[in-house]
């Protein structure tokens, strides 16, 4: 996925705070124990996905010149690897811990299904973002997967065990899943020649980049035109819906970057930072709207939870 280390917290973090506040929403629970070993589980399982991504991209040569490449700059591969699959262990047992503590067999199967699917996205003998289907394994594994999970770990209680999966977290996860499966389209505008040499045929390859910045201007106003289409359909409160639609100009900065420098490899390089900021702010809207919401109806402090 090539992101920089400096923003895994904050790609892990969003995904799972989203599904934290719907679950505060729903239930006026926050237990602190659970969430900070679910928010470090969830770090070091996004931590694996991008060292695992960086050691099996270095295998096909698609990182041979990726100067931001955890493989290149440590200059060990299998120190690497071992490094990735430590973590996702650990983080998985984090995962597990809370699973069981909660409860909800439902969630650690939705946090498996989030697993496979970067497994699949990148490891061999699948590497299915060679096919150009890492689009719809991110949607898929951070948006209904990931925050959905996250919301039933964080709102359930062995008291409570059938929480119900609400039209508010569907909707928010979709909202989540199309921010970070932009972050991924955009990472590819500056190795698009580079993919095609060692056959990885992501949608930018196959597209192009003129072509691919239509799609990013389209992928933006559909997030902006389901954020308002769900406001309408009340499924969000409308404290989520004002919040977001504030993170409007950092959408069109998004727009315009990709539409005035996709020729540009040395600029264009910039678009996928540019769209983790578009990810970052829009879920923190988001979590704000909902925290809001919550206050607004119960109008008392949040019931905090120490186990």
């Amino acid at each position: 996925m090539g992101v920089s280390m400096a923003y895994v917290r904050s790609f892990a973090g969003i995904v799972f705070q989203v599904g934290s506040a719907a679950a505060y929403l729903q239930t006026g629970m926050f237990s602190a124990r659970r969430y900070f070993v679910l928010l470090i589980s969830s770090v070091l399982i996004i931590t694996w996905l991008n060292l695992s991504n960086d050691v099996y991209d270095f295998d096909t040569g698609a990182d041979k010149n990726k100067t931001e490449s955890v493989v290149n700059l440590v200059g060990s591969r299998t120190g690497t690897l071992v490094a990735a699959y430590l973590l996702l262990v650990l983080g998985f047992v984090g995962l597990t811990w809370a699973s069981v503590e909660a409860g909800n067999l439902r969630a650690i199967m939705l946090l498996t299904c989030a697993v496979i699917c970067g497994y699949i996205y990148q490891c061999p003998p699948f590497r299915l973002s060679y096919q150009g289907l890492g689009e719809p394994l991110c949607f898929a594994a951070f948006g209904p997967f990931a925050t959905t999970a996250f919301y039933l770990l964080l709102g359930s209680t062995r008291e409570n065990l059938c929480l119900s999966i609400t039209a508010t977290v569907l909707s928010a996860s979709l909202l989540v899943g199309l921010t970070t499966s932009l972050i991924l389209f955009c990472s590819h505008f500056h190795q698009v020649e580079g993919d095609r040499n060692v056959g990885k045929m992501s949608p930018l390859v196959r597209l192009g980049t003129e072509r691919g910045s239509v799609v990013v201007k389209w992928a933006v106003m559909t997030l902006y035109s389901l954020l308002f289409a769900i406001g309408l359909s009340r499924a969000l409160p409308l404290s989520c819906i004002f919040l977001c639609a504030m993170t409007s100009p950092i959408g069109k900065l998004v727009v315009s970057y990709v539409e005035e420098n996709h020729k540009d490899k040395g600029k264009i390089f910039m678009a996928k930072y540019y769209c983790v900021r578009l990810h970052a702010l829009f879920g923190a809207a988001l979590v704000a709207g909902l925290i809001t919401a919550r206050i607004l109806v119960t109008k008392h402090i949040p019931k905090l939870v120490f186990q």
